[in-house]
This record gives C-alpha cells, sequence and structure tokens, in this order.
C-alpha cells in the first residue's frame, strides 16, 4: 500500500466500469458471461473505491490525479476528497446490490423479461461510469460530461423494453435533462470566459474577483442546471412520472444515485466556488418547498413506486436544508444524510420489486395479507420504511436531527420555518409508511378489490396477479437483504461515519485540503487568507476547533 498510492489510480474508478461495458457488449449471446464480466467489473471497482475511502479516511485532506500530461488548472483533473470517496464506496455498494438483483431477475424470469440482459448490463456499467467520473471530477466540464454519460446511459435503461409509458416517460426524462444540460453548458462557457479556466480549485482563487452581478448571475445559472438533475422544488415535476414505469432495479438505482449527484454537485459547488450566505436565504425557501410539496405529493398516491418516487422528492429537501444553514453542523448532516438517503430509498425500492414479483401489482388498493403471503418482504420493508421515517435509533432519525440542529444554530426566522417544516415532513413520511405497511400487509386481501373494476379484464389481471403463484426468489431477496442490512449498519456504526462526515464537512467549509492538493500549498494558503477576512458559513463559537481542523487538513 506505500508502494502505491491509492490515489493514482483513482482514474480505474471511470475506466474498469468502461472497459468492463465493451467486454460486456461483445458477449451479447452469452448472457451468462455478460454477468459474470458485469459483477466482477463492479466488485473490483467496489474494492478500489474502498481503498481510496481508506486512505482519505487514514491520512485525511484531499489528493488529486493530474492527467494529459498537464500541469494544473490545466490538465484534466481528478480529486479524492472524504466527501468524494464515501459518495464513491455507497454508490458501488448500492450498483453492485442493484446488478446482483437485475441479473436474478433478468435470468430467472423467462417469462416476461423486464429487461434485454445483452443492453442492459453494459449500459448499467456505463451509468456506474458516469457517477463515478461525476463524484472524481475536479473541473466543471468534466463534471458535466460526467452528467452526459448518465444521461445517455439512464434514457436506455428508463426505456428498455419500449413499452409505450417508457418512452413517453423517457421522452420527458431527455427533454428536462437536456435542457439542464444546456443551462449547465452555457454557465461553463460564461465562467470560461469570465475567468480563463474551468478548473474548480483554480475558479476558487477567481471568481471572487469578478463583479458581484455576474457572479450572482453565473452562481444562479449553476444552481438551476444542478437543481433540475437533483429533483428540486419547483425542478421537480419530471421525476415522479418518469421513475415508475422503469423496472425495479432500475428504479431503485435511479433513486438511489442519479438525484444525488445533482445534489453532490450543488454542496461542492456552494463551499467551493460560491462560499458565503449569498444564495442562502434562496436555497432555505427551495429546501421547505421541496420537502412539503413532495409529501404532500406522497400522501395521496395510491401506487407504492410513485408513493417513494414522491418521497425522494421530498427528501432531496433535507440534503439542500443542510447545506444552506451555513454552519458546520448542518454540512456534516447533509453528509451524512445523503448516504443514509441512497442506501434506504434503493432498498424500499428493491424491496417495492419483491412485491410486485409476488403479486403482480404494486397498487396498494389492490394488495393485502402480505405479511402472510411472505414474512420475510414484510421484514425487508418496515426497517427501512421506518428508518426513512427517522425513528430513534435508525440513521434517518440522527440525520434529521443533526440537519435541525444546525437550523437551531442558524437561528434566523426562517430556519426556524425550515425546521418545523423538516419535522412535520418526518412525521408525514412515517404516516406514509405506515400506510403501506398497514394496508399491503395486514389488510386482509379479500378488501383490497377495487369495486369499480369488477367484471373488466383488469380486476380478473389482477386477481390473477393476487395469485400467490411465485415464491421468493432467492436471487432477488439476498442483494436486497444486502443492503437492508447496509441501512441497518449505517445505525451501528453511526458514531465513526458521523465523525467522518464531520471532517468532510470542515475540509467542504475550508477549502484548503482541495484547493491544495490541485493547485499547491501557496495556493491553499492564499485562500486562507482570504477565508479570515470573510464572514464565510458564520463559524464561531463551537465550530471554532473545526477551522483548527481545516487548517491542518490543508497541511496534510
Amino acid at each position: 500500500m506505500n508502494d502505491i498510492s491509492a490515489v493514482t489510480l483513482a482514474p480505474l474508478s471511470v475506466l474498469l466500469p468502461i472497459l468492463g461495458a465493451a467486454i460486456a457488449f461483445t458477449l451479447v449471446r452469452r448472457p451468462v458471461s455478460q454477468v459474470a464480466v458485469t459483477l466482477t467489473t463492479l466488485v473490483a471497482t467496489m474494492a478500489l473505491e474502498i481503498w481510496l475511502l481508506v486512505d482519505v479516511w487514514i491520512n485525511g485532506g484531499a489528493e488529486a490525479v493530474l492527467l494529459g500530461g498537464w500541469e494544473a488548472p490545466i490538465a484534466i483533473t481528478l480529486v479524492v476528497d472524504r466527501f468524494s470517496a464515501i459518495m464513491l464506496v455507497v454508490s458501488s455498494a448500492v450498483v453492485l446490490s442493484v446488478m446482483l438483483y437485475a441479473s436474478a431477475q433478468g435470468i430467472g424470469d423467462d417469462e416476461s423479461p423486464q429487461q434485454p440482459v445483452s443492453i442492459f448490463h453494459p449500459t448499467f456499467l456505463i451509468l456506474t461510469a458516469g457517477v463515478s467520473n461525476a463524484f472524481l471530477a475536479g473541473d466543471l466540464f468534466n463534471l458535466y460530461v460526467g452528467f452526459e454519460i448518465l444521461l445517455t446511459a439512464s434514457y436506455v435503461l428508463l426505456t428498455i423494453g419500449g413499452t409505450g409509458p417508457r418512452v413517453r416517460a423517457g421522452v420527458t426524462y431527455v427533454v428536462v435533462s437536456v435542457v439542464s444540460s444546456v443551462i449547465f453548458l452555457v454557465a461553463i462557457a460564461m465562467i470560461y470566459g469570465a475567468t480563463g479556466t474551468v478548473n474548480m480549485a483554480d475558479l476558487a482563487m477567481k471568481l471572487g474577483d469578478l463583479d458581484p452581478d455576474l457572479q450572482q448571475l453565473l452562481h444562479l445559472m449553476l444552481l438551476v442546471g444542478f437543481g433540475i438533475k437533483a429533483a428540486v422544488f419547483p425542478l421537480s415535476f419530471w421525476l415522479p412520472d418518469s421513475y415508475p414505469t422503469a423496472p425495479a432495479p432500475v428504479t431503485a438505482v435511479f433513486a438511489g444515485l442519479l438525484t444525488k449527484v445533482g445534489v453532490y454537485a450543488i454542496v461542492r459547488t456552494e463551499t467551493l466556488l460560491f462560499p458565503g450566505d449569498r444564495v442562502n436565504t434562496l436555497l432555505l425557501v427551495v429546501a421547505g418547498l421541496t420537502m412539503i410539496v413532495g409529501i404532500l405529493g406522497a400522501l395521496v398516491q395510491f401506487d407504492i413506486k410513485r408513493v417513494l418516487s414522491f418521497t425522494l422528492v421530498s427528501h432531496i429537501g433535507y440534503m439542500i436544508f443542510g447545506a444552506s444553514v451555513a454552519n458546520q453542523i448542518g454540512l456534516t448532516a447533509t453528509v451524512f444524510y445523503i448516504v443514509h438517503h441512497i442506501t434506504i430509498q434503493t432498498a424500499l425500492f428493491l424491496v417495492t420489486g419483491l412485491i410486485e414479483y409476488r403479486t403482480g401489482s404494486a397498487n396498494i388498493e389492490r394488495l393485502g395479507s402480505m405479511a402472510k403471503i411472505s414474512p420475510l418482504v414484510a421484514v425487508l420493508f418496515i426497517i427501512p420504511a421506518l428508518n426513512l421515517g427517522g425513528i430513534p435509533p435508525f440513521s434517518g432519525f440522527l440525520g434529521k436531527v443533526g440537519l435541525i440542529e444546525g437550523g437551531v444554530i442558524n437561528g434566523t426566522p426562517l430556519a426556524w420555518v425550515l425546521v418545523a417544516a423538516s419535522i412535520i415532513t418526518s412525521l408525514l413520511t412515517l404516516l406514509v409508511m405506515i400506510r403501506i405497511w398497514t394496508r399491503v400487509f395486514w389488510r386482509p386481501i379479500e378488501d383490497a378489490e377495487d369495486p369499480a373494476m369488477r367484471g373488466t379484464e383488469e380486476a380478473e389481471r389482477v386477481e390473477a396477479g393476487r395469485k400467490p403463484l411465485r415464491t421468493d426468489s432467492p436471487g432477488l431477496v439476498m442483494p436486497t437483504i444486502a443492503l437492508v442490512t447496509v441501512g441497518v449498519a449505517l445505525t451501528v456504526v453511526a458514531g465513526p461515519l458521523y465523525d467522518f462526515a464531520d471532517k468532510a464537512a470542515n475540509d467542504l467549509i475550508h477549502r484548503t485540503p482541495y484547493i491544495e492538493a490541485v493547485l499547491g500549498e501557496e495556493a491553499a494558503q492564499e485562500a486562507q487568507r482570504e477565508a479570515d477576512v470573510l464572514e464565510d458559513w458564520g463559524i464561531s463559537g463551537s465550530d471554532g476547533a473545526g477551522t483548527n481542523q481545516g487548517s491542518e487538513g490543508g497541511s496534510g
């Protein structure tokens, strides 16, 4: 480990999935070999990213890889710090679990396969490469490339099977994504025209010299572009109609990861490029509306996947709330909550896939007696459901407490409104989860039939779907158990994980570790001097220790 620095291998997080996709595509007529290649690639990628995480956990700070034979800021830069490393590992755990689930479903379900294996596996690996590239990107254009890789792969995955609803949802998804990408690309062009660089560490040094009105314009353009991808209100209208139409594994990985890439971009640019509180009021308003509108939408849905899609939107609001309260406690809770939500939301969508696999439906009004039909599925649902609702001592409760504490420390009237909104949203989330639990798992199935459908062909189909013709498939159940277990493990290791999130937040706020890793110690010292004369993030009192840590992290 001392002979080879982990960070020098960071580009393999992107290259391995791309190479795996190329090999998998050549095996279109050998599905078993294709699955083996895909799983081997994902395991190798996850092992590498765990190594990266261990390296930054032990050594702290940030490290950069400069590609293309150039020095920064011209070189293509990949940066590994605490925030990007933890995002890489949790995303790898999710994609590996989902791929195991999808492989079992695609190979074992010959009667009605939900995805052609020859297309699904290479595309899934390309999606994985895009996610890794976005988390590692050290310049805005490379971040844009990561988003475009995601867009291309996700459109293919969303429309797999070619059904009418999937194609319609895919068209909406692509149109919205292209709009956000165009806004992002225009912002990049304007930033380059104004500063002569797109390297984020270099921009952290130069954007402050621009006219404040131009800074504000560039700032808002990036926020709009990332906000669409993160599905914040009012830019979230596309998500509940797009995600539920896809196969269960696709919906699960979309819900767990894709919006979090947008959130990651918001957190990264807000802390590194635009430190301070110039748009915090706007972000607080957006966070509150995202929480409330999302959960109100979930309350009136009757399809489990649509319910979960609306709760996904709602809980994006928690992350934006934590990023905008302008203190280290709130940002720490945001990092922790992102890790929590990726795992829990993906697990819930996989459990929904199990319900649909057993019964043929995910409609709450047409289901019942699932606790009797499959006690295991009932257990697998209630654990992440309570976690999402914020029941102690689960990680969801711990993350929400941290976010609320950050809002209380902020102390502004708007922050107090957001604290109240977060508590109300948590209670309504629990109500939504309990409604699914009581109706789907405990209501007698005889009481679940929709009277308006009696005598129709749809009613006959639903009735046939209710018959427990299938038993729980081990290939589907085991990855779901693994991901639910990871969600529980987040509670068990909450102490060390929260401490790691606190150090990651400290690095994000003080910026010096990131800038030093890319541009060197002299640039980092200049950034620290600028930070000392700004009242960014309202760091004082209890955060003073964090400031010292940030300085130490910069030299480490």
